[in-house]
């Protein structure tokens, strides 16, 4: 327990919305210190794919995702009852990589920036600061946030989530999405030999052994096949708070609120907001960020209402599959707004033309 760090920033939680928020702000010329109660690597359960633009997020503070075991990833693939469909991600590939790689990763090049990290530490946040600005990204359950002052906020969705990995060699460069009426499983390659799977469901009693099943195209590929760790398990939350930032503290990650994790983009808007706040830092004024966050987070919302809306509602599930796999230059568009690499004029025509497929599909 540490009562007060002698720094331009102070950045509580080490996980990579932290790390990347500290490297971007060392980048930037200020004196950064990270404080984590746990030790390093520090794993979770969540998807581990990184969209184009968290990659290429990351290759602007120097961190080179393809020094770590990894998978280039093309695209996304979903996989229904009713059939698949695919599209391929514009530009730049994401990467698949697991939790604890990455987080390898960015410890190292915190290290390099100059980062000073206090691991199995935390700030005591009852006493007198010498950081001129504070950073909180200690996670979706955060207690430092209500400490400074800002509200939990409404949580519009609560869902269970697992994650293992698998020993087998990738047999896509997709991220496969398998949809059933009491979830969806998730299988990201993130080496040459090593798949990452995870699983979101609704039913708080349904566990990953006995959800495997329920999509047996992909039971099939794995059967017999021996997991590389063990299966982790996580809550998972979508919501939104009133404010993320006052005065001279921001929050970024899931402290700051979250997307549903179906949408797959948790660490590209964790990235995006670390360095728009290390650039507010720069510039003396941290009130921007609070616009900026709202812009970064307003397609990501949508989508993730589109796509639980999906996965409550398999009629409708069945009729977009089979719009994507008619016209696949329409998922192509979809996922180009997804990730970013679409805007303007084009997104209103994509929404206009997917209303018309569903419509008629």
């Amino acid at each position: 327990m540490r009562s007060s760090f002698d720094c331009d920033v102070l950045v509580i939680g080490g996980g990579p919305a932290g790390l990347v928020a500290a490297i971007a702000a060392r980048r930037q010329g200020f004196e950064v210190t990270l404080a984590d109660t746990a030790q390093p690597p520090i794993d979770k359960a969540c998807g581990e794919g990184i969209l184009p633009a968290g990659v290429q997020h990351l290759l602007g503070i120097g961190v080179d995702l393809k020094r770590a075991p990894h998978a280039e990833l093309a695209g996304i693939r979903f996989i229904d009852s009713e059939g698949e469909c695919e599209a391929r991600f514009t530009g730049a590939k994401g990467v698949g990589i697991s939790r604890i790689a990455l987080h390898r990763t960015l410890v190292e090049r915190a290290e390099q920036c100059g980062v000073d990290l206090h691991w199995g530490t935390q700030p005591n946040v009852g006493e007198q600061f010498k950081a001129r600005y504070v950073i909180v990204a200690d996670g979706g359950r955060s207690r430092t946030r209500r400490l400074f002052g800002f509200a939990d906020g409404k949580v519009r969705r609560e869902r269970i989530g697992f994650r293992t990995h698998y020993r087998v060699r990738p047999w896509s460069q997709f991220v496969e999405v398998y949809w059933s009426r009491r979830g969806q499983m998730y299988v990201t390659p993130v080496a040459d030999d090593e798949l990452g799977v995870a699983f979101l469901s609704n039913d708080p009693h349904l566990r990953f052994e006995s959800a495997l099943p329920l999509f047996p195209e992909l039971s099939e590929r794995l059967r017999d096949v021996p997991q590389s760790d063990r299966t982790r398990g996580a809550i998972i939350t979508s919501g939104k708070l009133p404010r993320v930032q006052h005065a001279t503290t921001a929050l970024v990650g899931d402290a700051s609120g979250s997307v549903d994790a179906i949408t797959g983009v948790g660490l590209s808007l964790a990235f995006a907001q670390g360095l728009r706040v290390a650039e507010c830092i720069r510039r003396g004024d941290l009130k921007p960020y609070e616009s900026a966050y709202r812009d970064i987070m307003h397609l990501p919302n949508l989508m993730s209402r589109m796509l639980l809306f999906m996965g409550d509602n398999e009629a409708l599930r069945a009729r977009t599959v089979r719009a994507f796999s008619r016209e696949p230059e329409l998922f192509a568009h979809l996922l180009g707004m997804h990730t970013g690499a679409l805007r303007g004029s084009r997104t209103a025509f994509t929404a206009l033309r997917l209303g018309w497929g569903l419509l008629t599909a």
